[in-house]
């Protein structure tokens, strides 16, 4: 019998030992992250996405199993397992083939067929099935149909007994896996979705206005449509049809199920089998290759999600260095936090530099001596409301200074959830929303990836229909990424907050509260393993997070780097032949490079762990995210009307999706950069041009102020 392993290696091009291996390690309750980077002598080096891969597949695998158990047990016993079944549904490997073999044998409710049997009638379905070959020529339908007459069970007619008979004959054909694969089949190659907009809602009153004559191949439509196709059906607004050719459905049906000659007893199976699609089969084959598609869109949706939250989450951080952080606003005025260099929050002062000059001057002053009280080397500004009238405050006061910080404005999508949540009044009892708001602004622009682990990232802004993908799935892939991106750069052990440390590999909330609550009472982690000593935290905790955990100015240089305790042997005899002391370990790049690591090579220790040490050893402690650089938005640009075909601007892109991407110019509304407008080439995957965070130049092709839409162009003038 195949094995897991064995399907699991050639579905994924790989060998059984790197499959059963990758699996032992998960179920000793090795975290991805962990096997990814520290064991891939084990693995043979596969990356997180294989292992991920592998463990999806793997739970899709033993979920299989565990339903083909539960069905042929159902089946036994009822008494109807034969072993030509039983091998069949041995043998699937989809979810939707399994299903489809038990369909004839699962419990139903009462329908027509099952009524027509407590009638009496399977004998006569028998009998008209056996009269179904080559060799019969005539038939009396009639007359054996007559034979069934009765009153006591209404029926009264000849009629009313072979339509009992049709019914439990077209819920058979109805039930037969092969046809229902290929119907399947052929809806999803040659089907056509279908919509139109309903009467109630005239030319232009809808956002689904695209969708109002639409059609569209089942096998082309694109996840977005999809996606806006059921929303729109939804919200009652769209009507949604699968078309198809009747006809042929019906040819092909005749085709597979009639094989006499006989006149009337085709001219019943024809109308059987016409009854037994439209009434048995066209809508649950329908509803299936909708939720196939949705399934697929899903998906598709949730990969861009993913990759576009991987990279605001990789945003490569300002630095932690004071901070004036500002979440502007012109009733209410302007929020101002202040940030030490290691996030922590100092003090909070209001300006309202937007109600009038004397109010204006005022708030000059106190910006102005913020900035030198704290030694202030980085100002955050929030892009919402008044964030350009506030950044160009900002600038006016800058002028007047000689020592101008570095000033950012800062995408808060999310800050004001943040700032109201459970997380954030635990952190800040003691203050306002608007200044928990502020506060979130600056730290995002010091460490994106520390604070916005804090936010459910279905409300950071960059996905695409979230809330109408899988839920259940949307939130695993998410938190997958979340984790992928914290291990991937490390986490200060000793400044990481309880939030952060949970997305570290093996370590638990519990654990993380255990680690601040340890910090706090004991001060500052000296070296790794003193975080045994916080509660709950064991040997298995320590080997899966220690070689993520990060400490600066530490007991031990290697603390620092990306290196695994466990490994620390090896670096210190590589040291010591190198005659490097370790202390002066960060100094060595040099000569790292003339190292023969094959002299290095123990049982447990091979070639891929030691080109890792190296590589660490040649950048210690240095953050492997990007370099920083922001967008300078064009003076006097700051709404709509400020914009003109034409104009070339700087801006960020916030949001990538398979049609394109959209890029924050400074006028409160995002522009869109079509997928035909993104190169002067043709592109078929916008992630390939573009990424979030990323700072690009666009030049402005059209604007609707009435729809506030914005579009943009990264081609060359000449590319259009």
């Amino acid at each position: 019998m195949t094995t897991f392993s064995q399907i699991l290696a050639q579905e994924l091009s790989l060998s059984a030992t790197q499959i059963e291996n990758a699996l032992s390690l998960f179920a000793e309750g090795a975290t991805i992250p962990f096997i990814a980077r520290y064991r891939k002598e084990v693995t043979g080096s596969l990356d997180e996405v294989q292992l991920r891969t592998i463990a999806e597949r793997h739970t899709y695998l033993t979920e299989l199993e565990q339903r083909k158990s539960v069905i042929l047990n159902a089946i036994a016993s009822a008494g109807k397992l034969t072993d030509e079944l039983k091998a069949k549904i041995e043998a699937c490997q989809q979810k939707t083939e399994l299903e489809d073999l038990y369909l004839p044998y699962k419990p139903k409710r009462r329908t027509r067929a099952t009524m027509a049997r407590e009638k009496g009638l399977e004998p006569l379905a028998d009998w008209i099935e056996s009269m179904n070959t080559p060799e019969v020529k005539s038939v009396s339908l009639s007359e054996e149909a007559a034979k069934y007459i009765s009153p006591d069970h209404k029926l009264n007619t000849v009629e009313d007994v072979l339509q009992g008979a049709s019914d439990i004959l077209a819920e058979a054909v109805a039930e037969k896996a092969d046809l229902r694969a290929y119907l399947r089949d052929y809806f999803m190659k040659s089907g056509v979705f279908v919509s139109r907009i309903k009467k109630d809602y005239p030319e232009g009153t809808t956002k689904f206005e695209m969708y109002r004559e639409f059609q569209i191949p089942v096998k082309s439509v694109a996840p977005h449509n999809m996606l806006a196709l059921l929303r729109g059906e939804a919200e009652g607004v769209l009507k949604l049809e699968l078309s198809f050719d009747e006809d042929y459905v019906m040819s092909y049906l005749e085709s597979e199920e009639i094989y006499t000659k006989a006149t009337l007893l085709r001219e019943f199976y024809q109308t059987m089998l016409k009854d037994g699609f439209n009434r048995l089969m066209k809508t649950s084959l329908t509803t299936e290759v909708r939720s196939d598609r949705k399934t697929y869109a899903d998906a598709e949706s949730i990969k861009t999600f993913e990759a576009n939250l991987r990279e605001l989450l990789l945003s490569p951080p300002a630095g932690m260095k004071p901070t004036l952080a500002i979440d502007p606003g012109f009733r209410t005025g302007c929020k101002v936090a202040i940030l030490d260099e290691t996030a922590k929050y100092i003090t909070y002062q209001p300006v309202f530099p937007h109600q009038g000059s004397q109010k204006r001057e005022q708030a000059a002053k106190t910006i102005k001596h913020l900035i030198e009280t704290y030694q202030i080397e980085l100002i955050a500004i929030g892009n919402g409301t008044a964030s350009r009238e506030t950044d160009e405050f900002i600038s006016e006061v800058l002028k007047t200074m000689e020592r101008k910080p570095i000033k950012v404005m800062v995408n808060e999508s999310g800050a004001s959830i943040y700032s109201a949540s459970d997380l954030a009044r635990e952190e800040f009892p003691d203050l306002d929303v608007t200044v928990r708001g502020a506060i979130s602004i600056g730290r995002r622009l010091q460490d994106p990836l520390a604070e916005l682990v804090k936010i459910d990232p279905k409300s950071i802004g960059v996905g695409q229909y979230q809330h109408d993908v899988d839920q259940k799935l949307l939130k695993k892939k998410l938190d997958d990424t979340v984790e992928s991106c914290v291990n991937y750069v490390g986490v200060d052990l000793n400044t990481a907050s309880a939030q952060l440390l949970t997305f570290v590999s093996g370590i638990s909330p519990t654990i993380a509260n255990n680690i601040v609550t340890y910090r706090n009472q004991q001060g500052a982690f000296k070296n790794r393993r003193e975080i045994l000593k916080v509660p709950k935290l064991g040997p298995k905790a320590f080997e899966q997070s220690a070689g993520f955990l990060r400490i600066r100015n530490g007991d031990n240089p290697l603390d620092n780097t990306a290196v695994h305790p466990e490994s620390y042997p090896v670096v210190k005899a590589i040291a010591s032949d190198l005659q490097l002391p370790l202390a002066k370990i960060n100094q060595g790049a040099d000569r790292f490079k003339s190292v023969d690591l094959n002299r290095y090579v123990t049982d447990t220790i091979g070639l891929p762990t030691l080109e890792d040490i190296i590589q660490e050893l040649e950048k210690p402690g240095r953050d492997p995210r990007d370099e920083f650089k922001y967008a300078t938005f064009k003076e006097g640009v700051n709404e709509l009307k400020d914009l003109s075909p034409g104009m070339e601007l700087e801006g960020i892109v916030t949001n990538v999706v398979n049609f394109g991407a959209f890029v924050d110019i400074g006028v409160h509304q995002d522009g869109l950069v079509h997928i035909s407008q993104l190169a002067d080439r043709f592109v078929e995957d916008p992630k390939q041009i573009v990424k979030v965070g990323q700072v690009v130049k666009v030049r402005v092709m059209e604007v609707n102020e009435k729809l506030k839409r914005v579009s943009l162009s990264m081609r060359s003038p000449r590319g259009n």
